[in-house]
């Protein structure tokens, strides 16, 4: 595996030329992965997608929609090879920094009550669970619950942190 040093990563925006990447990526990662056009829309229409690169290659992705003064993580995905290593709490720092750049005061996102692995970056991250989405998810055997967690970025976030 290769070793990470800060001059071997960089975070960027996501361009059409990372689509392939990156569908590849959702695909390895999740049972019901997001097709290609749909990280194509979030493109389109203006949301603020980053990727984190290693020696120019995309190993993990994040989806922000800002607006009205709320954000809201649509997706976050860090490559299987790659987990493990502190590129998520990195790439959801900067996703929350981008977020209070851009006017935002209360992040929300979804994540499954079976990843507990996600639950615990977001819980160690200031996030508190606020609601559920009653079988939100695709399942093996049906459909799952989604818990919304929410983080006020006006009080416990900076674009210096």
């Amino acid at each position: 595996m290769n070793r990470l040093t800060a001059s071997n990563l960089r975070l960027r925006p996501m361009v059409p030329a990372d689509l392939a990447a990156v569908a590849r990526i959702e695909k390895r990662a999740y049972t019901a992965p997001w097709g290609k056009g749909v990280f194509k829309d979030c493109l389109n229409v203006g949301h603020c997608c980053q990727v984190l690169e290693h020696q120019g290659h995309v190993v993990a992705y994040g989806i922000l929609s800002v607006a009205a003064g709320e954000a809201h993580l649509l997706n976050l995905c860090v490559s299987p090879d790659w987990q493990g290593r502190g590129l998520a709490r990195r790439l959801l720092n900067h996703l929350l920094a981008l977020a209070s750049v851009y006017g935002a005061q209360t992040l929300f996102l979804e994540v499954r009550p079976s990843n507990t692995v996600a639950r615990e970056l977001y819980h160690s991250n200031g996030f508190c669970e606020v609601g559920v989405r009653r079988r939100y998810y695709p399942a093996p055997n049906g459909r799952e619950d989604a818990l919304i967690m929410a983080m006020e970025l006006s009080q416990t976030y900076t674009t210096s942190r």
